[in-house]
């Protein structure tokens, strides 16, 4: 199977090495708007070459759209206006308002929405890692909407990947995501701000950074070209779960403030409560 991959980062570089790895792909041709990443794909075997989007669009049997979500609400529409039977799906944290641009697309049904639950901090080729989506969840968002052999070939290459399918409509992913993954990178990012505010001396940071303190800023060192269109796209699930999020830390405060250390205590062990799920 010929596939394109149109932005070769993170999650595109490492979909592209575990396609290969796996058989799937005979050929990969990258499409990519930086030069350095072009150049870096083809380097490090991610894709066999990097083309015009056109070229990739007319050469490939399948298209993955692993761009930053704002640039795929732009691309989609234009791959669709192009593609015959080729199938089409994205890889984005956000669901619906690229849903949305192609609700009344009349190639609609070649377009699979997708979003593979995994990612790190790291950003660009480099830090593509072919073992990536191994036991770990997928997300189908409208399946209804896409194609029979669409779905089920996506299903199917998933499946290769050893990930396990979650389907759910698009408005109910983007507010799950919000509560499960996006606010751990807006709070990772102003706890990040918050120590370099405050703590002024850096090589404290590093001396006295624990290993708790590391994997809860671990986030922080994600791309802003990535994540402010994904805060942008999902503003309003963000924005409620800001709203809680702060009132549980204004609970916090509080409780240190009027020095009820038994209210302290409960909080704690309400938050404790998380381990019944996450074990």
């Amino acid at each position: 199977m010929k596939i394109a991959i149109t932005g070769t980062g993170l999650i595109g570089g490492s979909m592209a090495l575990a396609l290969r790895a796996k058989g799937v792909a005979s050929h990969i041709i990258g499409v990519e708007n930086n030069h350095d990443n072009a150049v870096k794909a083809v380097g490090l075997g991610l894709v066999d070459k990097c083309v015009e989007l056109d070229e990739a669009i007319a050469t490939a049997d399948l298209i993955i759209l692993a761009t930053p979500i704002n640039t795929a609400e732009l691309l989609l529409p234009i791959i669709l206006d192009k593609v015959n039977r080729q199938v089409v799906f994205d890889v984005g944290s956000t669901k619906k308002s690229l849903c949305d641009a192609v609700a009344q697309h009349p190639k609609r049904g070649r377009f699979v929405a997708t979003h593979p639950m995994w990612g790190t901090e790291n950003s660009g080729p480099s830090a593509a890692i072919s073992t990536a989506f191994v036991q770990k969840a997928s997300v189908i968002c409208n399946k209804n909407d896409s194609d029979e052999d669409a779905l089920q070939l996506v299903e199917k290459i998933y499946g290769i990947l050893q990930m396990h399918l979650l389907y759910m409509e698009a408005g109910a992913h983007d507010m799950h995501v919000a509560y499960i993954s996006h606010i751990s990178h807006i709070t990772s990012f102003a706890l990040a701000n918050t120590v370099l505010e405050k703590e002024k001396e850096e090589d404290a940071i590093f001396e006295l950074a624990s290993a708790g303190f590391e994997s809860t800023v671990r986030l922080a060192k994600s791309n802003a070209a990535m994540w402010v269109p994904i805060f942008m796209q999902n503003r309003e699930n963000i924005l409620d779960v800001l709203n809680e999020h702060i009132t549980q830390l204004r609970k916090f405060k509080s409780s240190l403030e009027k020095e009820n250390y038994e209210y302290l205590g409960e909080l704690i062990e309400k938050a404790n409560g998380i381990r019944r799920i996450l074990k």
